[in-house]
């Protein structure tokens, strides 16, 4: 099954989804597509999905976002930006793919070539 935590306003996002799709109907997985600012992802499954993802949390933030300066988030701690995705999903960098326990941040979405693999 392959996951992605996906904005359908963001082209990036479309691009990815695009990918995503092709991947799963080529190999006949199921595809999951979540958008994560109708669906926040609770605390619980930030912290999961930073696991996945590895790096530091500050990477899984969009830091260009109006929020995250009036947040003071540049200096914030790992607990602290997590709990403002939490409270704040736009934050959330986009999109993001999961796939055999690995995640990727898909920008640019041609990332998603060598993430599974083609």
């Amino acid at each position: 099954m392959i996951t992605i935590y996906h904005n359908p306003r963001c082209s990036k996002s479309r691009e990815a989804l695009a990918i995503a799709e092709q991947f799963s109907n080529e190999h006949k997985l199921k595809l999951e597509v979540v958008d994560y600012q109708k669906t926040p992802l609770t605390l619980a499954q930030l912290k999961d999905l930073h696991w996945t993802l590895g790096g530091p949390v500050g990477a899984m933030l969009r830091d260009n976002e109006p929020e995250y300066a009036a947040l003071g988030l540049a200096q914030a701690d790992d607990a602290a930006l997590l709990e403002a995705l939490a409270a704040h999903p736009k934050l959330l960098q986009r999109p993001i793919v999961v796939y055999r326990k690995r995640a990727v941040i898909a920008r640019p979405p041609q990332l998603l070539n060598e993430f599974f693999g083609n």
